[in-house]
């Protein structure tokens, strides 16, 4: 009689480690470099809090996701603050202040997920 298995919790979360890599592998492919690199910028400083893609519920629950930026403001218009510094009403958010080459990576990345 065959037994049953269970994958370990390691095992299940490479596996699905891996299927997300899968999907998103032709999506990260059919950007630009400029939005491939924003998507790296925001994976780095911002996913700690914010949700990065287009599906998943952002891991601190008040952040807002940034595929919803879009439907707030218009994306070409946070150039401006993401230069100058992203400052909100909350003390958790750290500030972050863009250099001119990561805001245009910013700006396209975020204009993917328009």
């Amino acid at each position: 009689m065959p037994t049953s298995r269970r994958c370990s919790p390691a095992r299940q979360a490479l596996a699905a480690a891996c299927v997300l890599a899968a999907l998103a592998g032709p999506a990260l492919a059919q950007m630009s470099p400029a939005a491939q690199r924003g998507l790296t910028y925001v994976r780095v400083n911002c996913a700690q809090c914010h949700s990065v893609d287009k599906a998943t519920a952002s891991p601190l629950r008040a952040a807002v996701p940034l595929r919803e930026l879009h439907q707030r403001y218009a994306v070409g218009d946070l150039a401006a603050s993401l230069a100058e510094g992203i400052r909100t009403g909350h003390p958790s958010m750290a500030e972050y202040r863009l250099d001119p080459g990561q805001v245009a990576d910013v700006i396209a990345w975020l204009k993917t997920l328009e």
